[in-house]
C-alpha cells in the first residue's frame, strides 16, 4: 500500500481545511504525507490509539507505527501518562532542534562551496598565467600531443557558432571517426556550422564516406581537395589552433588571437572551401584531361618533392603515387617525368 493518501478524502471526512501549513511542513521535516496526516490526528484525536488513526487513514498499521516512529525521531512527539500513549510536542518546540542541524549542516555546505570557488579562481589564475607565459603577440604555444588534443576539444566545445577544420594526412581510421561523432553531434545540435575539408583520397575509404554521409544527414559539410597546406581548427572566426611543425605534429601547436592572422587564415579557408568538392558528388573529367588530384601532384613533383613527399601530401600510399603518376605520363604520351612536366606545361595543365 503506497504510504501517500489522498488527502481531500480526509479533509472531507473531517472536515479540516486543506490549507493549513501541511505542503511546509512536509517540506521542512522532507517526511511523507502520512507522518503529517498521522501528527494531525495526535493533535485532534489524542485519544486514538494505531487502529484509530490506521482506519481514519485507510493505511495499515504498520505504517502508522513507522511514522510514529519518525516523528518521535523528529522530537515532535512526547510521552504521555499512558506508557502506550503518545502526546503531540509544539512543532516549534519539537522541531527546534532538527532546523538547527539543518543550519548547521546548510552553513557547513555554503562554506564548501565558498571554499572551492576560492580554489577554483586561485587555480584559473595559475592557468592564465601559464598560457600567458607560453603567449606571445596573441599566440599560446601548446607543448605535446595530450596538450593540443585537450585544447581541440575545448575549442570545439567552446565553440557557439562555427568550425572550421582542414584535415589532411589521408583517410581516418574507423575508431577516430566514430570517437568524433559524439561531440560533432553536440556542436550540430547546439546550432554549430560544421565545415571540413579532407583530401581526396579519402573518397575511396568507406568508413570516411559513411561519417560523411552521417554528418551531412545532420546539417555537417564536408568537401575534399587534392592537397591541404597544413592541419587547422578555426573556432568562430577568432581563434584557431595550428602545428607548429606541419611535417610533425607531434612538435606541439599554437592558438591563434590576434585578429589579423585570423582574417587571413579564414580567408584561405574560404579560398580552399570554394574549389573543393562536396564529398559524395563524383567529379565530372574528361578521359584525358587531369585529375585535381594529378594536377597537385605534377605541381609538388615540379616544386622539387620527393614521391614519399608527395604521397604524404596526398594521403596516398608511395605505391599509388607513384601509379597516378604513371597514369599522369599516359594521358600525356610522355616517355619520362622530365617529358611529363615539359607536355604538362605546355597542354596549360601546371
Amino acid at each position: 500500500m503506497s504510504s501517500y493518501v489522498d488527502t481531500q478524502a480526509i479533509d472531507a471526512k473531517r472536515a479540516i481545511p486543506a490549507d493549513d501549513g501541511t505542503d511546509s511542513l512536509a517540506a521542512l521535516t522532507g517526511q511523507d504525507r502520512t507522518c503529517i496526516e498521522v501528527y494531525r490526528l495526535v493533535i485532534m484525536q489524542p485519544r486514538w490509539g494505531v487502529s484509530a488513526i490506521a482506519q481514519e487513514l485507510d493505511v495499515g498499521a504498520s505504517e502508522v507505527r513507522a511514522a510514529l516512529s519518525k516523528l518521535a525521531d523528529l522530537s515532535m512527539l512526547g510521552p504521555a501518562d499512558e506508557a502506550d500513549d503518545v502526546v503531540a510536542v509544539h512543532p516549534e518546540v519539537g522541531l527546534a532542534a532538527y532546523i538547527h542541524r539543518r543550519e548547521v549542516e546548510i552553513r557547513a555546505q555554503q562554506m564548501e562551496l565558498a571554499s572551492m570557488r576560492a580554489v577554483t579562481a586561485d587555480l584559473a589564475a595559475i592557468f592564465a598565467a601559464q598560457r600567458t607565459r607560453h603567449s606571445n603577440a596573441g599566440l599560446e604555444r601548446l607543448e605535446g600531443v595530450s596538450s593540443v588534443r585537450t585544447r581541440l576539444s575545448e575549442l570545439s566545445r567552446q565553440a557557439t557558432s562555427e568550425l572550421l577544420a582542414f584535415m589532411p594526412g589521408g583517410a581516418h581510421s574507423r575508431e577516430a571517426l566514430e570517437a568524433s561523432r559524439p561531440l560533432d553531434e553536440t556542436s550540430l545540435a547546439a546550432g554549430v556550422t560544421l565545415r571540413t575539408i579532407y583530401l581526396d583520397s579519402v573518397r575511396n575509404d568507406r568508413a570516411t564516406t559513411e561519417y560523411a554521409r552521417w554528418l551531412s544527414e545532420l546539417g555537417g559539410e564536408i568537401r575534399t581537395a587534392p592537397s591541404l597546406p597544413l592541419r587547422m581548427l578555426i573556432a568562430d572566426r577568432s581563434v584557431a589552433l595550428l602545428p607548429i611543425d606541419p611535417e610533425d605534429t607531434k612538435a606541439g601547436a599554437v592558438v591563434v588571437h590576434a585578429p589579423g592572422v585570423l582574417l587571413a587564415l579564414v580567408s584561405l579557408f574560404d579560398m580552399v572551401w570554394d574549389r573543393a568538392s562536396p564529398l559524395g558528388v563524383q567529379r565530372a573529367n574528361a578521359a584525358d584531361d587531369p585529375t585535381p588530384q594529378e594536377v597537385t601532384l605534377l605541381k609538388l613533383l615540379a616544386q622539387g618533392q620527393t614521391d614519399e613527399v608527395a604521397s604524404r601530401k596526398l594521403g596516398l600510399s608511395l605505391r599509388t603515387t607513384r601509379r597516378l603518376m604513371a597514369n599522369i605520363t599516359a594521358k600525356l604520351g610522355a616517355r619520362s617525368r622530365f617529358e611529363a612536366a615539359v607536355l604538362a606545361t605546355r597542354e596549360g595543365w601546371l
